[in-house]
């Protein structure tokens, strides 16, 4: 009892203390009323304003609704969101009130408005450092839009997907960027910052975007738990990136995307990066948070399948470096996807240790194209060094092999592909088996873009050293594909590979490949090959 009372003592002396250096800020000291009805969006920047005018302290929102609109964040700052309290986005339409003005930026023909503006947010930082938002509450969007009016320029055909064509959005809107006014977008959004942590809240229907960060250096987010209705976590143009033990469930987009555009004004590398300890996912909204997880829908506003991967792309101006991503459980969900098709290099991505289930598009898409959306006289990119390791896969949706394809003129380079178990849903024809693939090496990149693959396994083209050990592909319904087409690839070893396979179809399909082997594989005989213009076997 003495102990108690002492520790009692000491919390309260401390408590004092704590005040009286104004670094403990409560939002309702500052008037916020937290009944879900007043607007409380002047007495939280009021709050956020007196600690950044002593130096930093914490912003603290106790359990209570908290009806905001932008909510402009600020240096040393620590946004503590309660156990019960909920930070919820007004509505424009309902509420007297706007989001802030979406600014200028001379360079939002090169990526979609999301990406281009952040101002337009609930919670929104530029410039700032050694910001952190934690706690166990709740930010709610229900205000939030997720539309985009797409960028200025309009696109050529074939540049995006069929449900995008003439400019409109995957959303389909085909509003001038006015009609954007007062909008807000993004439940947080950052630009040109460093040192920030996002730890352990709750964001649920986030507008466009759950996080979007741009140019942010040093940025932690851990113990998330996102359910949202489009984008969780943008990752643009950043640098030291940890993200981890974070539940993303977006069935209408990305769940953890990076990306490196152009909204910067300039390209910028996306680098250092570690993802791990997650799940990504594609359940019905809301219902990742409730534990229901329902998978009524079944596809997204692109008009491919439910989303809620992860992915690198499609935004690819600066590039991406230095990834590694581990650990994670990919469930009712498209696969997992490197894309750069915007002129930035890819290199030195490790990726291990992946568990996928119902898997609605390919379960591993990498591809290199020429969309260039960005100033004149981009390069085409490099894609090269990737590592993939000890992934297991059920239910892969059937129309789509694994896919690696690169150009004519680029081939992707330096492919490992390790200790891989996929298991397809099967039923691919003869026909299928047989069809030609298109090049559209200017459509935006999406499994879809290439039709039913004539492979069912994995699919492989324009790619210069590509390895596979010990993996293995099979099938739930009979295919009549083969498992593995190569098309344009030299240097091409597989050891330990197996597949399997209905009567008088064969493992694999050559067409002009250099370089080729397979070893060690179950009841077949080893074989190299020098140069293959036709061959099956």
């Amino acid at each position: 009892m003495k102990s108690s009372l002492s520790i009692l003592i000491i919390f309260f002396v401390a408590s004092i203390s704590f005040s009286q250096t104004n670094a403990f800020y409560n939002v309702r000291t500052f008037g916020a009323k937290g009944d879900g009805k007043t607007l409380d969006t002047d007495a939280v920047n009021k709050t956020i304003d007196a600690a950044s005018s002593k130096g930093g302290g914490t912003v603290f929102f106790p359990a209570g609704t908290y009806l905001c609109f932008s909510i402009r964040l600020k240096s040393n700052i620590t946004i503590y969101i309660d156990n019960g309290a909920t930070i919820l986005a007004a509505d424009p339409t309902v509420h007297k009130g706007k989001y802030d003005q979406w600014e200028p930026n001379e360079f939002d023909m090169y990526q979609d408005f999301g990406h281009s503006h952040w101002k337009n947010s609930l919670m929104w930082g530029i410039g700032i450092e050694n910001l952190a938002i934690i706690g166990q509450g709740k930010i709610d969007g229900q205000g939030l839009s997720r539309r985009s009016p797409g960028p200025r320029r309009p696109r050529s055909v074939g540049e995006t997907p069929t449900s995008m064509a003439n400019n409109v959005s995957p959303l389909g809107e085909t509003s001038p960027l006015t009609e954007m006014d007062g909008i807000g977008t993004k439940a947080i959004a950052l630009k040109l910052s460093r040192n920030i942590t996002l730890k352990d809240f709750t964001i649920f229907r986030a507008g466009h975007f759950g996080v979007l960060a741009t140019g942010v250096d040093n940025l932690t987010i851990d113990n998330l738990r996102v359910d949202t209705n489009r984008d969780g976590f943008d990752i643009d143009s950043c640098r030291n990136v940890r993200i981890s033990n974070s539940y993303v469930n977006t069935p209408n987009d990305d769940a953890i995307v990076l990306k490196s555009s152009f909204a910067l004004g300039y390209p910028r590398a996306t680098e250092n990066v570690t993802i791990t300890n997650s799940q990504v996912s594609g359940f019905d909204l809301g219902t990742m948070l409730d534990a229901t997880f329902k998978t009524t829908q079944e596809f997204a506003p692109d008009k491919d399948r439910v989303t809620g991967r992860i992915k690198l792309g499609t935004e690819s101006n600066g590039g991406f470096k230095n990834i590694a991503i581990s650990n994670i459980n990919f469930v009712h969900c498209r696969g997992f996807a490197i894309e750069t098709v915007d002129g930035g290099n890819i290199e030195d991505i490790t990726v291990s240790n992946l568990t996928m289930r119902d898997i609605t598009t390919a379960p591993i898409f990498i591809r290199l194209g020429k969309r260039q959306r960005g100033p004149e006289d981009t390069p085409v990119a490099n894609v090269r060094r990737i590592i993939i390791d000890n992934v297991v896969v059920s239910g892969a949706h059937h129309e789509y092999a694994s896919i690696i394809a690169g150009l004519v003129e680029r081939p992707i380079q330096d492919v490992r592909l390790s200790n891989i178990r996929i298991h397809y849903n099967g039923g691919g024809t003869k026909a299928d088996a047989e069809r030609d693939i298109p090049e559209n090496e200017k459509n935006y990149p999406e499994p879809s873009m290439f039709g039913i693959t004539p492979a069912y396994g994995f699919y492989v083209r324009h790619v210069h050293g590509i390895t596979f050990n010990n993996i293995e592909v099979t099938f739930e319904k009979d295919d009549a594909r083969p498992a593995f087409f190569l098309d344009d690839v030299k240097n091409a070893e597989f050891f330990g590979t197996n597949a399997e396979l209905v009567r008088d179809v064969k493992m694999f399909v050559l067409r002009d490949v250099w370089d080729f082997s397979s070893s060690q594989s179950r009841g077949r005989d080893d074989v190299k090959i020098a140069i293959a213009e036709r061959r099956e076997f």
